[in-house]
This record gives C-alpha cells, structure tokens and sequence, in this order.
C-alpha cells in the first residue's frame, strides 16, 4: 500500500520512551512510529500495535539494540517481527527492506544547505517510500523539498504546538511525526 494513502490521521506517534507507548496505542494516531526497543521488546510491541490497536507501524530501524545493518537483519524484521515498514537513514538499510515489501522511510537531519543537497541526492538514489525531515519545524525548507522531490516528505522533530503542526502541513508535508502526546490528540 501507498504511504500516502495509509495516511488518514496526519499527525504520528513517535515513542520514544515506555511511558509514551500506551498512550500512543490510545491515540487517533493510525501511524506509529517505534523509536526505542530491542530484538525482545519489538515483536510484541509491533504485533499488539498492528493487531489489537490497528497502527500501521514503523519501526526505527537504526534504534532498535541488537540490529545491524545486514539485509538478514531486514529479513528478520520481515519475517518475524512484521511491521509495516521501517524508518533509516541508511540507504543500503531501506534497499533491502524494499526486497522484503516493507515500506520505507528516509530519515535526513537538515543542518545545512550542503546537507538538503545531499538529502535530496539520497532521496532519488534510495527511492523511499516518504522522506522524514528532522527538524520539522522549518516550514519554509518543506515548502523548497516538496517543490524539488515527488516523495511525500513527513516532518519530525521539536514539533509542539498546535500552530506548528498547522504550518508545516500548510507548507505541503504529508504529516507530522512528534514525540508530544499533546500533538498526538489534535485529530487531524
């Protein structure tokens, strides 16, 4: 399936932390992404997440302890874990999840001009899925990817507000990723 169309609320739960997993499960939120765990925690979590709540899930590839970058690391993922997709900044790491039909998320930090180059150049070698864009509170960079690249572009990172979540999907992302269980409750 399309990420676009497994978009219907355009707000994520990013966990983080324990504490935020039951109230991301509780969310409106119908994207998930697993930004902790390890090769004992995931399974479940991913399975009670996909099965019981109904979230499509993404796990962060890069985070979870225990993972190396090898394609049999991805194949376990597939097989056994079985999110809908994983988030990475590593290209060769979303090459081999697209041989196992897991979707797939970029994830770029933009610190600089040199480095929205170089996310852009990644991008099209890559093909992702989605691009996610950390920090995703500079409305104007977003408005300049979605001009430049066809990926649908998620922004993450130091979101907060209401206000910010509204910009940054007025300047053309598909949605918001955010840490904060208060953003996660605007019902977008």
């Amino acid at each position: 399936m399309d990420i676009v169309d497994m978009v219907n609320s355009q707000v994520i739960a990013a966990v983080q932390k324990d504490e935020h997993y039951n109230p991301a499960k509780e969310s409106s939120c119908d994207i998930v992404f697993l930004l902790k765990g390890n090769l004992m925690t995931i399974i479940n979590d991913v399975d009670e997440l996909e099965n019981t709540y109904n979230k499509r899930t993404f796990i962060h590839f890069d985070l979870i302890d225990g993972l190396s970058s090898s394609r049999a690391a991805v194949e376990y993922i597939s097989k056994v874990v079985k999110p809908t997709g994983i988030i990475s900044t590593k290209p060769n790491v979303l090459k081999y999840a697209k041989e196992f039909d897991l979707s797939t998320i970029q994830r770029v930090f933009l610190f600089d001009t040199n480095a929205l180059e170089k996310a852009i150049s990644m991008a099209r070698s890559s093909k992702p899925d989605a691009l996610e864009i950390m920090p995703g509170i500079i409305p104007e960079i977003l408005d300049q990817l979605t001009r430049k690249i066809s990926f649908p572009i998620i922004a993450g990172g130091l979101i907060n507000t209401p206000e910010e979540v509204h910009n940054i999907l007025a300047s053309g992302a598909l949605a918001v990723s955010s840490t904060n269980s208060k953003v996660w409750q605007l019902g977008l």
